[in-house]
């Protein structure tokens, strides 16, 4: 086994565990019960999701093609970097315009901070 071909499987094995935890990712979307939880499996499964099959097209086609994309490595930083302030924001947003939290949350501990 050459080289090449341990980092195709490595990329390819990469690119598998990112689909998988995409579906997870899917899964915790629509079976979580309020906004919050939702935005936190949108935003961190997805985002690790995202940057695997990212890694794994960018080890794949370095190791197979010998081509290093400086479009891949700025999609990787660019997800690593905005999609869990965006998820932040959003999440923030929500509890700023009094959407209700998921009746089994037992405390609210930014009420003391946002509530006047």
């Amino acid at each position: 086994m050459s080289i090449n071909t341990i980092g195709e499987y490595f990329g390819v094995f990469l690119i598998l565990i990112g689909s998988i935890m995409a579906v997870i990712s899917a899964i915790g979307i629509i079976r979580l019960p309020d906004v919050y939880t939702r935005s936190h499996a949108a935003t961190k499964s997805s985002t690790l999701a995202v940057l695997l099959s990212l890694s794994g097209t960018f080890i794949y086609f370095w190791a197979t093609e010998n081509f290093i994309s400086v479009r891949l490595l700025l999609g990787i930083t660019f997800v690593f970097l905005t999609a869990p302030v965006s998820g932040h924001l959003l999440t923030r947003a929500a509890y700023r315009s009094n959407v209700k939290l998921a009746n089994a949350s037992t405390e609210d501990a930014l009420e003391k901070l946002f509530k006047k």
